[in-house]
């Protein structure tokens, strides 16, 4: 059990962390809500006219945040293998090479695809 003790540590920190901020937020936040402050904010012009309901996003913005976040996410897993990279010898470096070569793959894919265009 001892080992674990930091990471509970660590974990009740973030959750006192996140519950602070809640409280914080609902008490320091505005009590009186008018129409400008419930406006969505576009960069201080007007806000552009939505259908009843909300409307719907372009799916092309989804697909593009959920591209980066992969990418974003694949390309963090070269910083622990930079790290252990004397000890991990050959057998770190042909996996880095499959690893990045399944990612230029799927990078290739997408762009042919079409997915990076911005129209």
């Amino acid at each position: 059990m001892n080992p674990y003790i930091p990471i509970i540590v660590i974990g009740a920190i973030g959750f006192g962390f996140a519950a602070f901020s809640v409280v914080a937020g609902a008490l320091a936040g505005p009590k009186r809500y008018n129409r400008a402050k419930l406006d969505a904010y576009e960069c201080g012009i007007e806000p552009s006219p939505q259908a009843q309901g909300g409307g719907r996003f372009p799916i092309k913005y989804f697909l593009t945040a959920m591209l980066f976040i992969i990418f974003d996410i694949e390309i963090v897993f070269l910083y622990p293998w930079a790290v252990a990279y004397d000890e991990l010898g050959l057998f770190g470096l042909v996996e880095m090479m499959i690893f990045i070569l399944t990612v230029f793959v799927a990078y290739v894919y997408v762009w042919r695809r079409g997915g990076l265009e911005w129209d």
